[in-house]
This record gives structure tokens, C-alpha cells and sequence, in this order.
């Protein structure tokens, strides 16, 4: 049984992800700034990775970790103006605290067999007019997963990042609120007919924490339903 801390795996992508590798027999830590109802075998940890005194909290009585997966973050649109509110905790917590949880694990993580897995999104690839916190954050996760994979290969730790389109979750559900359409409107405009669902995205954190995914690393997996294919 392996050690997964999974950081924002209270709610949405991170609790789907959670769930999935429980049910597969891992010992998972979802790690979250406040407590909700978990899957059977996933204990909560409470953690605000924007604060480095958490994170080393967080992992400080853990002997060993497998791999992490970083899914804590948040969205939402913001301002061009040196006093908009939201810049500062939108890279906090989708960049900042990646980092902070990254550099903690790898402290704990084997060689040859450790994974990092962390959740960007497509706007990690591109650009939205009001969403320049959270592209430049998501932007700049890419960029982490790249330069960290480089950093540990010597070690055989894999790094990578997984980049969803829509997701059906809360999150998304506040954005269609901001854009004034619904997730039949937002299915429109994906090729495949539908938005993913969080347990799409947990699939694929699975298969790249697995063994057939040792040779996978420093990639930016993008799942969209062939958005940005026809972009």
C-alpha cells in the first residue's frame, strides 16, 4: 500500500481523485483548509498550502510519500488594476502552494518509483481576457511540473502536469455563472459533446501514477475533449 497526499481532496477534481485511488487500495492523505465527507480509506488533514508552517505540518509526520497530487487551488476572475484583490491568493494557492507541497514531498519520496501529478488546466496553455491570475498561475504550474521533472530525473521521480477543460464541479459551476451560460451551452463548444467529469480527470492522475507510466515525465496532458485541438 503506498502514501498519496492528495491537496485539495476535500472537494471536486481533488475528492474524485481521492476516491479513486482509495477504491484502488492506496493509502490516501486529502489534505483541504476545512473538513468534509470523504470516501471510505481517505483521512483528512486540514492544510492551507499557501502557508509553509501548514505545508511542513502537513507532511512533517509522514515517513514516506509516494506521490502527490496537487489539485488545491482557486478561480475566478479579476481586475487590471494594482489593487485588485484576488491576484495575490489565486497564485498563492494554485502556484505558490504547489511548490510548497512539491518541495515537502520530495523529502519523503522514494527514488525510482515517486510521482507528482499536478492539476493545471488548459488556461495553463492559453489565455482568457479575465482570468489573468489564474492563467498566469496555471501558466506558471506548467512551467513548475517542467522544470521539476528536469530536476528530479536523476532521482527516477516523475513530474507531470494534467491540464482539464470544463470540469463538472462547483468551480466550474461559479465560472458559467460569471460567463452567464450553463453546462449544456459550455457542452457546445466541446468536440467531444460533453464536459469531463471529475472522475475523467482521476483516471488519468491513476494511470500516470502507476508503473505504465514510469516513462511519462515533464508533460502537460491535456484533457478537453479535443478543445484545444480545434482552437
Amino acid at each position: 500500500m503506498s502514501c498519496v497526499v492528495v491537496t485539495g481532496g476535500t472537494r471536486g477534481i481533488g475528492r474524485a481523485i481521492a476516491a479513486h485511488l482509495a477504491a484502488a487500495g492506496h493509502q490516501v492523505i486529502a489534505a483541504a483548509r476545512s473538513p468534509a465527507p470523504l470516501p471510505p480509506g481517505v483521512r483528512f488533514v486540514a492544510c492551507d498550502v499557501a502557508d509553509p508552517a501548514q505545508v511542513r505540518a502537513l507532511f512533517a509526520p509522514l515517513a514516506r510519500v509516494d506521490a502527490l497530487v496537487t489539485a488545491a487551488g482557486q478561480a475566478g476572475a479579476n481586475r487590471l488594476s494594482l489593487d485588485d484583490p484576488a491576484w495575490a491568493p489565486i497564485l498563492a494557492s494554485n502556484l505558490t502552494g504547489a511548490w510548497y507541497c512539491c518541495t515537502a514531498a520530495l523529502e519523503r519520496m522514494p527514488d525510482r518509483t515517486g510521482r507528482i501529478v499536478t492539476i493545471a488546466s488548459v488556461l495553463g496553455l492559453r489565455g482568457v481576457p479575465d482570468q489573468t491570475a489564474y492563467c498566469a498561475a496555471k501558466h506558471g504550474l506548467v512551467g513548475l511540473t517542467r522544470s521539476l521533472a528536469l530536476a528530479v530525473a536523476p532521482r527516477g521521480i516523475t513530474v507531470n502536469a494534467v491540464c482539464p477543460g470544463w470540469v463538472d464541479t462547483e468551480m466550474a459551476q461559479g465560472r458559467f455563472r460569471e460567463l452567464g451560460i450553463d453546462a449544456a451551452e459550455a457542452a457546445r463548444g466541446v468536440p467531444l459533446g460533453r464536459i469531463a467529469t471529475p472522475e475523467d480527470v482521476a483516471g488519468i492522475v491513476a494511470f500516470l501514477l502507476g508503473a505504465a507510466a514510469g516513462h511519462i515525465t515533464g508533460q502537460a496532458l491535456v484533457l478537453d475533449g479535443g478543445g484545444l485541438a480545434a482552437a
